[in-house]
């Protein structure tokens, strides 16, 4: 019955191809002969429209056939051309005269670009136009986010991706895009919300009112949802540097412009009822993160009313062949300006030209603007808050509620979607793909995984099998329940873990969770610190277990956001160690060393509080993803109690950790990332629960360890370090002529680590254990730290970044002294 459906949709649809006309063409200025982008192209009367793209270029796909099409631009007069009756496809190509108009009044010095005048005026009215200036504001967002893929269907079963597509879909559903060439569809969605801003202190909220969601490969919308907003369309370019997909833009009327780009003084006209200059901006130089384009500053005042720029292929950014920006802006309370609509086109291009591509398309309005209106501090608790049935909406409440209504284009789009996904060769791809992006299967209320554990082999277990699940939100929004089972050929020692957690709120996320585990870990990879890195965790289980440990481990947890940034986090566990190689320590010290145990038990309690000031959260299912605080820093702080006796303890100490971590602009210089971490444990234990230093012996780049240190090589009671890394993005390698057309981009890299172990703890392993064998002893730090230095050419072949290493100090018989490190990474 569906491939009936189908079929009887795809010859519906091939029937109304045949009464629709197709117009297409270009737009350039009559005088130059310049390609004009984002001028509106629309029948006189209607609201059935379209617009150029950053070349100029338009295609419209209309029903009816009128008699005519109209262009219109800002600063030219608008242009009217007859279409043919009776001709399916054809060409109109407008070429617009500019409306020259007498321009206002502005002082300009002897010799000087009529431009700066007009810039150093915005530049003296920036604070008093920025809508930052506000006490607070709200509004009324509508954002339309559309993904097409593009360079299909030109030359069939070229590149794996392209002959998954075209075995997947019907070249019949293939759409035709703005340039005329074919596009495929496979990602619309809407969403309604209102914004919530106040200045003091910085806060911001939006609540999503109604979404829509469609796409192909999505089996839940509710994790998009969040991330469709408008909060992530904010482009305001009264800052000095505009994020755009993740990278920083130096904005047109920057503090620092003349610096960045050439202006030219074209025109002054009418932009609603504000007259205005017309001023062109184009960077100087090509390769830089900046734009080019058109931008309209209002006679009065000297505001910013209007900005088109583009940003060209020649802009050091991976995967990114143009970006075109479009913003008009509102006068609002206290004369500060306001965005009414933004517009937003990327296309994203393959790893080689012939390969798949995709088109982005972000449109954003904004109505009912309020100003100075202060929210309470706790109403910003969750930033991003999604309203119970908000997917739910009819399309009544849509038609209502949009601020414009839909195009036929759209219409065709939510269509053609529908169409595709609902084929079973999409569905099985679709099921195929979120597995390997999630790790896990679902099986109605229980999901299988994670996959990438199911195998490893290494000395110790032998071949290694692990089976494992967890319950999702099919089975629970609250509760929560995992476990896994694994089993090794060599050690015929079954290991597993069982545990779960309760959701208790999520407007002000709080939880309690439980965990039980049986399993061999290494010491030195028992860190918190390296759950970020789960590929080298990975790693660690092929090939030579160093320093095995089994861990029977019980746990319980409480967390909860007290304040909004605030976190708390307090756990109670108990971890019995039992080595698995030549282990043994004084139980009383080296003044009784009769008294000698291979294994011990900790039962400790740990308070951690972490502080991220403004942080972003969205939820997927019973998770919840960090978006990140910008560039503030996040703060951590970890205090440690082990309790002797206490259920079966052997062991008694205090310990202290403190974080810090933090990501930023350096406007020229790029993006700094630093990490400073310290430490201290206060009271001798054993070995395996000192701060063992997370060396790395892989050929792999891991930004959680020395890469010139080797496993197991320094441990410390006290400790102290710092990570730091400069990405220069394009700024060295860009004004080498023949380099910069490579794209490779220069980075910094360095490691600094003060360590130091106590005589305590050293004097608590003795040289013979038990056994009989001789235990390896522990090495300090000294007074000087521990320093390697790196630098690195990132973005070769868009993918691969290469890191050579220098130590600069340890350098004893055995150290490596220099090493290359690779990684591969997907970055704009």
């Amino acid at each position: 019955m569906v491939r009936y459906i189908i079929t009887i949709l795809l010859v519906l649809a091939a029937l109304g191809s045949q009464a629709q006309t197709r117009v297409s063409g270009q737009v350039t200025d009559a005088t130059t002969g310049e390609a004009l982008p984002f001028v509106g192209i629309y029948i006189k009367n209607t609201s059935i429209g379209t617009s150029t793209d950053a070349e100029g270029f338009y295609n419209i796909r209309l029903t009816n056939t009128p008699d005519s099409l109209t262009a219109a631009f800002v600063g030219y007069l608008p242009l009217t051309l007859p279409i043919k009756k009776g001709v399916a496809v054809q060409t109109l190509d407008f070429k617009l005269s500019t409306n020259a108009q007498q321009l206002q009044e502005v002082v300009i010095r002897p010799g000087e670009n009529p431009a700066w005048a007009i810039m150093r005026r915005v530049m003296d009215n920036k604070s008093s136009n920025d809508k930052r200036k506000l006490t607070a504001y709200q509004y009324e967002a509508y954002t339309k986010m559309q993904f097409d893929v593009d360079n299909v269907g030109q030359q069939k079963g070229k590149g794996v991706v392209g002959k998954a597509i075209t075995s997947l879909v019907d070249s019949q559903l293939y759409l035709a895009g703005e340039d005329g060439k074919k596009v495929l569809p496979f990602f619309i969605s809407e969403s309604l919300s209102d914004y919530y801003y106040n200045r003091d202190p910085k806060r911001n909220k939006e609540i999503l009112k109604a979404t829509k969601v469609t796409g192909i490969g999505l089996q839940d919308g509710t994790l998009v949802s969040q991330v469709i907003g408008s909060s992530y369309q904010d482009y305001n370019f009264y800052q000095n540097w505009v994020s755009v997909l993740q990278k920083n833009f130096i904005s047109p009327i920057a503090d620092g412009w003349k610096s960045y780009y050439n202006y030219e003084l074209e025109d002054s006209t009418y932009i609603g009822n504000d007259w205005c200059y017309e001023l062109s901006f184009k960077q100087k130089r090509p390769q830089d993160l900046a734009f080019n384009g058109r931008m309209w500053i209002t006679a009065e005042g000297y505001a910013l009313r209007k900005l088109e720029a583009t940003v060209s292929k020649s802009a050091n950014i991976n995967f990114v062949e143009n970006i075109a920006l479009k913003q008009e802006l509102q006068q609002v309370g206290e004369k500060a300006w306001m965005p009414s609509e933004t517009e937003v086109k990327i296309r994203i291009v393959g790893l080689t030209p012939k390969r798949p591509g995709i088109l982005a398309k972000v449109y954003t309005s904004y109505k009912g603007v309020e100003v100075n209106q202060p929210q309470k501090s706790d109403f910003f608790d969750k930033p991003v808050e999604l309203l119970a049935g908000a997917g739910k909406q009819t399309e009544d409440f849509w038609d209502k509620h949009r601020h414009d209504s839909l195009s036929v284009s759209d219409k065709q789009v939510y269509a053609t979607i529908n169409t595709i996904r609902e084929t079973p060769k999409v569905q099985r791809f679709t099921n195929i793909a979120t597995v390997l992006g999630t790790g896990y299967k679902s099986f109605g209320k229980v999901s299988w995984g994670p996959w990438p554990y199911t195998y490893a082999y290494n000395n110790v277990e032998g071949h290694r099998f692990q089976v494992g699940g967890k319950t999702n939100i099919n089975f629970s929004d609250k509760l929560e329940l995992r476990a896994y089972t694994a089993f090794g050929t060599e050690d015929k020692e079954l290991k597993y873990s069982l545990g779960g957690r309760y959701i208790f709120s999520r407007k002000r996320w709080s939880e309690v969770g439980f965990t039980h585990q049986e399993d061999l870990e290494q010491v030195g990879l028992m860190s918190d610190k390296l759950e970020s890195s789960p590929f080298f965790l990975g790693f660690s289980r092929f090939g030579e277990l160093r320093r095995p440990i089994m861990v029977r481990e019980t746990g319980l947890y409480v967390q909860r956001d007290v304040l909004r940034g605030v976190t708390e986090k307090i756990s109670l566990r108990k971890r019995q160690f039992d080595p698995q190689y030549d282990f043994a320590f004084y139980k009383d010290g080296p003044s009784q060393p009769e008294q000698v145990a291979t294994s011990f038990t900790a039962t400790e309690v740990s308070f951690l509080t972490r502080y991220a000031n403004n942080e972003v959260f969205v939820e997927n299912d019973n998770e919840r993803i960090s978006l990140g605080s910008g560039s503030r820093p996040v703060l951590s702080l970890k205090y440690t109690l082990s309790l002797q006796h206490a259920l079966g303890s052997t062991v008694d100490y205090q310990r202290v950790d403190l974080g810090v971590e933090q990501e930023f602009v350096m406007g020229r210089l790029g993006n700094t990332l630093y990490r400073l971490e310290a430490g201290k444990i206060f009271s001798p234990v054993p070995y395996p629960l000192l701060e063992v230093h997370t060396g790395n012996e892989t050929p792999f780049y891991y930004d959680a360890t020395y890469n010139l240190m080797d496993y197991f090589e320094f441990a410390s009671d006290t400790y102290a370090s710092l990570h730091y890394e400069q990405y220069f993005e394009g700024l060295l390698f860009n004004r080498l002529p023949l380099i910069k057309k490579l794209k490779w981009r220069v980075l910094a890299t360095s490691n600094i680590l003060y360590g130091s172990l106590s005589q305590k703890n050293l004097d608590l392993m003795p040289t013979i254990i038990p056994t009989g064998a001789t235990q390896e002893a522990l090495k300090a730090l000294g007074r000087a730290p521990y320093v390697e230095v790196g630098y690195g050419i990132e973005n070769i072949f868009k993918i691969l970044r290469v890191d050579a290493f220098h130590r600069l100090t340890y350098l004893d018989e055995g150290a490596r002294k220099f090493g290359l490190k690779f990684s591969v990474q997907f970055k704009l």
